[in-house]
């Protein structure tokens, strides 16, 4: 059961995370030649780990007041209205 949940939040955030502008900064110092790639990928990964725990935390911490399925549909709405207000600014 614990893989399923793992798999799910991994691929959420491996899609939710390809093409955003982490990756494109990433990207950007990647293209450098003034240093290594090894520390682009140290620095790169340590930053969404330190974002990732407080987010975390965080929810945790908001959780103690509000209801999981509240949380859930706040989240989900607000990933939407990003969603939509990116595809505005697109077209």
């Amino acid at each position: 059961m614990e893989w399923k949940i793992f798999l799910t939040i991994f691929v959420s955030i491996f899609v939710a995370e390809m093409g955003d502008k982490t990756q494109l900064a990433t990207f950007g110092f990647a293209a450098g030649t003034e240093h290594s790639k090894w520390l682009v990928f140290a620095a790169s990964a340590l930053a969404l780990v330190a974002t990732s725990a407080v987010a975390v935390l965080f929810g945790e911490a908001i959780s103690r007041y509000i209801g999981e399925r509240i949380l859930e549909i706040v989240s989900g709405t607000l990933f939407v209205i990003i969603g939509l207000w990116t595809l505005k600014g697109a077209l």
